[in-house]
């Protein structure tokens, strides 16, 4: 059986500041759908991003929204090299967003670590390895 992730949802705050987050991050996001606030973006890797507001809330009535500053998952996107790195850390601290750790090498991988608006984690890597445009490892 062969199973692949299609789409990553992120149930966010503030769509507006989210899909501004991500630009900044150098996404290139559309506007969210005119008919409902749903931001939808594929990216060369076929992996989706959605951005969308209310959504677990709306489906699972036991859903509560995680505390700050505690997470269960990493989001890796992947720059070409050190210096988009450093570019898009110094973009998205720069426009005030929680840095966790500013780039450097750790365990042989150039990365970053920052907050998204609503204190999703993402790393930002220079990692060839990692490249959805690259073969797994053998």
């Amino acid at each position: 059986m062969n199973i692949q992730l299609g789409m990553v949802v992120l149930d966010v705050r503030d769509l507006d500041a989210s899909i501004e987050f991500y630009r900044r991050l150098g996404l290139d996001l559309p506007d969210p759908f005119p008919d409902r606030r749903v931001c939808l973006f594929r990216m060369a890797s076929g992996v989706s991003i959605v951005l969308l507001e209310d959504f677990s809330a709306a489906n699972d009535p036991t859903w509560r929204r995680p505390t700050t500053n505690s997470y269960q998952m990493l989001l890796e996107f992947v720059a070409d090299d050190e210096t988009g790195v450093d570019e898009r850390w110094f973009a998205l601290t720069g426009a005030g967003h929680h840095g966790r750790k500013a780039p450097g090498r750790d365990g042989g991988i150039y990365s970053a670590l920052v907050d998204d608006p609503d204190g999703n984690v993402l790393m930002i890597s220079a990692d060839p390895s990692a490249r959805p445009d690259r073969d797994p490892p053998a």
